[in-house]
């Protein structure tokens, strides 16, 4: 093996502060979610409230979700140039303030508007501190950092609907909206006293101070002088970023366009539509087969958000594993908190090598889960297959955005906003369309008809496999 000059420490920040700084970015993610899923079982109260029927309340379900793939599209960009903390702090206050008027608002519009803007902040929130794992960790120990970078985006669809339902049904559905304004408040505080800026841009490694406006309170109360040697010894080794261009919104779409990161983002887009058309319609199918209540309803989420969860143990170290193997094919030694020219990685086999088999057992998982659901078995068997789906999904997905985040690693919130774009844009057409497919043809062949997508459109990402290191290989040169 063949032993270069190391690389300069890609983050001076230790073990415990990485984790714990990622942790929080991870539970501002989990507002996203949790504001989607916590509404499902307040619909039928808002309906009755608000006189209007429960069909134009789902509109605003679809709302959400097309505000939700637009507003990083236009801010999220603006973080990889001006740092993660000041568009995070101005995302949670929008959101805090949405979220105490629509626990008072009393109309349809007024619903329908606030509804808006709290996607907006919620999803740009999101997609910034989902940033944060790039900025703090090395291509190499992505997958074993999972567990603590997707601990948001896993609980808000778990816990959402157990919350939501216990909130509507005891107290009223103005309470699930104080409860976000509430959480909003901690991570506001949580953010403004402990995050501190990531961005590589401003920050590098974290040896070059921010501004002091962007400094996070707890460094101005434990700063002592030693620290500020320990930054001039290590400033020396940072590896800094070109001065980036000003940002637009047609960053994302330039990203999107690129060969690889196309068809990348497009078979993501097609395992969230498959996804979310099952995740949106169990609580119908729960009610009408097995007769459960909003309650009950929320609890038999507890099969995904667990599926979800364990996926970071499994498949997350099998990333890990898979990249330090190709990496050794290479004669690259692979150095803890040390980044890896990918140049010479062929990081597309090392994901998808792992994705690949994960894609096809979730087409099997998600066909056995629709004709459970179909047949009315034992509730068992249904919740099961949800556990397998949401297991498989998740950490296919996963791979599969850590891929982009590896082809655009000096501007991750930007092609994170690029994928985000489609798959919410996509998404909510998949949505509101779910319950009249199920309708028309049963969801047992529902189910077996997005498996059949699936596997039909898998090629997409073998375009990749074979081609996607060549790809970004000529790009690279030619940008040099």
């Amino acid at each position: 093996m063949v032993k270069s000059e190391p690389s300069p420490l890609y983050t001076i920040l230790s073990e415990r502060r990485k984790r714990w700084t990622i942790t929080i970015a991870s539970l501002v993610t989990f507002l996203s979610p949790v504001s989607a899923n916590m509404y499902y079982p307040a619909i039928n109260q808002l309906a009755r409230d608000l006189h209007v029927p429960p069909s134009r309340i789902n509109l605003t379900i679809t709302v959400f979700m097309i505000v939700q793939g637009i507003g990083p599209f236009l801010i999220g960009g603006l973080s990889d140039v001006y740092g993660r903390r000041p568009i995070v702090m101005a995302s949670l206050l929008i959101y805090m303030g949405v979220n105490i008027g629509l626990a008072q608002q009393t109309s349809y519009p007024a619903l329908m508007a606030l509804r808006c803007l709290q996607s907006f902040g919620s999803s740009t929130a999101s997609i910034v501190c989902s940033s944060v794992t790039a900025d703090l960790i090395p291509r190499a120990e992505r997958g074993r950092y999972m567990v603590y970078s997707s601990l948001g985006v896993t609980l808000g669809p778990a816990i959402g609907p157990i919350v939501g339902g216990i909130l509507t049904q005891f107290l009223s559905w103005r309470s699930t909206f104080w409860f976000l304004a509430i959480f909003a408040g901690i991570m506001t505080t949580l953010v403004l006293v402990f995050l501190p800026e990531t961005c590589r841009v401003m920050v590098g490694n974290g040896s070059v101070s921010p501004p002091w406006w962007n400094v996070p309170l707890v460094q101005y109360l434990h700063r002592k002088a030693e620290d500020h040697e320990s930054m001039r010894s290590q400033i020396q080794n940072e590896e800094k970023s070109p001065p980036p261009k000003r940002p637009t919104p047609l960053d994302s779409i330039r990203v999107a366009m690129e060969k690889e990161t196309a068809a990348i983002i497009a078979f993501t887009t097609l395992l969230f539509c498959g996804y979310t058309s099952v995740l949106s319609t169990l609580p119908s199918q729960l009610e009408h087969k097995y007769r459960f209540n909003a309650l009950q309803v929320g609890l038999c989420y507890i099969s995904y958000g667990a599926g979800s969860l364990t996926s970071r143990w499994t498949i997350g170290r099998l990333i890990d594993w898979n990249f330090r193997r190709h990496a050794r094919k290479q004669g690259i030694e692979v150095i803890k908190n040390r980044q890896v020219d990918l140049t010479l990685v062929p990081v597309e086999k090392a994901r998808l090598q792992i994705t690949f088999p994960v894609i096809y057992c979730v087409s099997v998982a998600i066909i056995g889960y629709g004709w459970l659901m179909n047949y009315q078995v034992n509730l068992a068997g249904p919740l099961i297959m949800l556990f397998l789906v949401s297991h498989l999904i998740s950490g296919a997905t996963s791979t599969l955005i850590t891929l982009v985040v590896d082809c655009h690693v000096r501007r991750p919130a930007t092609a994170s906003a690029a994928n985000n774009m489609f798959r919410c844009m996509f998404g909510a057409g998949a949505v509101a369309g779910a319950i009249p497919l199920i309708n028309l043809i049963g969801i047992g062949w529902t189910g077996t008809m997005i498996a059949f997508i699936w596997v039909l459109c898998s090629p997409t990402l073998w375009y990749v496999y074979f081609w996607g290191h060549s790809f970004r290989k000529g790009k690279e040169e030619y940008m040099i």
